[in-house]
């Protein structure tokens, strides 16, 4: 594995103990970073760490590392609920949820307990890094840093530079993403960035597909599967990533680009408001109750 000691960059912080931010607390300590991962629930860093240690057993079993550099690893992720645990942080990631009021929240919080050069990044899927950025104190060591899911496994990140981001903010945070055996790509700062602008009107698509009939969840998603060699069908996606998290970015690109082309198919809102949002809830275009996950229309 990388690791991460020729980097500026020495201790990682992580805010927020959810599938993302643990993924990325995850790829941090296993590439030799110190990590403070903070969540507001004691349950949620539980859950995360046990997750953590999961899937860095998928991952021994691979060969990629073994059983030393695991408990080595794992003893580098500092887990707790107090924000004052960041004063030591080089960076801090912040991987809450994505809600720009939410987010807001998270940075007035967490600010105060800053080293005066830390730098902040956002995992974001589409906010605006310079509407982010310039809510705190910092807007020149902003910058968005977003890793794709399921973090470990993905080598993708895409780097974000808000009009105030400073250049060595950003070949910092380059060299960063690299050190974790990431490969990164430079996005401008519109909404959606470059992966999610292209793969959510695409799963947005194919949710009008199934509302307007043309196809049945198993026909659409064997159709993209055997048809365009995806592997995994755009519903069978959209409940991995989150039935709310795709409306939240669909919404962020129809306001922000004022398209009638980005507008959420009534059925995914429909979806999301009746709390199916996917895997993490167990019921989303499939239900994962049973041993095999059933499609709900």
């Amino acid at each position: 594995m990388p690791k991460g000691l020729d980097s500026r960059i020495r201790t990682v912080g992580v805010v927020g103990a959810g599938q993302m931010g643990s993924g990325i607390a995850h790829v941090a300590a296993i590439s030799g970073f110190d990590v403070r991962l903070v969540d507001i629930e004691e349950r949620a860093l539980e859950r995360s760490l046990a997750v953590i240690g999961r899937n860095m057993d998928r991952q021994l079993r691979r060969g990629l590392f073994d059983e030393a550099a695991k408990a080595d690893a794992l003893a580098r992720i500092d887990a707790g609920t107090d924000y004052a645990g960041f004063g030591d942080c080089d960076i801090v990631i912040e991987a809450a949820t994505e809600n720009e009021a939410v987010k807001r929240e998270v940075f007035k919080a967490l600010l105060p307990h800053l080293a005066e050069g830390a730098i902040v990044a956002s995992n974001t899927s589409s906010i605006s890094i310079t509407r982010l950025a310039s809510t705190t104190d910092r807007p020149e060591r902003f910058i968005g840093l977003h890793f794709m899911n399921p973090v470990p496994m993905m080598s993708l990140v895409e780097l974000i530079r808000g009009i105030a981001t400073g250049d060595n903010t950003f070949e910092d945070v380059k060299e960063f993403a690299v050190s974790l055996g990431k490969t990164p790509v430079a996005a401008e700062d519109f909404p959606a960035f470059i992966v999610n602008r292209i793969l959510l009107p695409m799963i947005n698509e194919a949710v009008y597909t199934l509302y307007e009939g043309v196809g049945s969840v198993d026909a659409i998603d064997t159709g993209m599967r055997l048809g365009a060699n995806h592997p995994m069908g755009p519903l069978e996606l959209a409940d991995f990533i989150g039935l709310d998290t795709c409306l939240a970015v669909m919404q962020v690109l129809y306001d922000g680009l004022a398209d009638s082309k980005y507008r959420p198919c009534p059925l995914l809102v429909k979806y999301v408001e009746a709390g199916w949002i996917g895997r993490k809830a167990g019921r989303g275009f499939y239900d994962y109750s049973g041993d095999h996950p059933i499609p709900t229309r």
